[in-house]
């Protein structure tokens, strides 16, 4: 498992295709089914994904839901390479929704970090390694 961070519009799905050399397989956090991240090569918008998982209350309780999940993922797609903006950086969100959804996005990154044997931070499409 991988897992690239980063801010938005900093480059991380190019550098993720890249340097993993992954061109196809990918999915869009945004749009694909909640199933096929099991089966994918890679997906891009994680964040969007934790928030339509949290929007359909696939994640209730976040801190145990979201180390339950990382380990779920880790066990059926070990290869995957995971895509997301890094939401913890900026403001606080004034809408309970939001700050409920930036939590989530932190705890699933952390647990899918723990398990990822590389963990990324991208930046102006430069990779900072954290984690290898």
């Amino acid at each position: 498992m991988k897992l690239v961070i980063g801010g938005a519009f900093q480059g991380k799905t190019s550098y993720a295709k890249d340097t993993y050399q992954i061109q196809e397989g990918w999915i869009d956090g945004h749009s694909c089914g909640m199933e096929e991240i099991f089966s994918c090569r890679g997906i891009h918008h994680f964040h969007e994904y934790a928030k339509r998982m949290m929007r359909d209350g696939s994640l209730l309780d976040l801190e145990h839901q979201a180390e339950g999940f990382a380990e779920k993922l880790f066990q059926r797609n070990p290869d995957i390479v995971i895509v997301s903006n890094e939401l913890g950086c900026g403001v606080v969100p004034v809408d309970k929704e939001d700050r409920i959804w930036r939590e989530l996005v932190g705890r699933l990154c952390t647990n899918l970090a723990e398990r990822s044997d590389e963990v990324v931070r991208v930046m102006c499409g430069i990779g900072m390694k954290l984690k290898q």
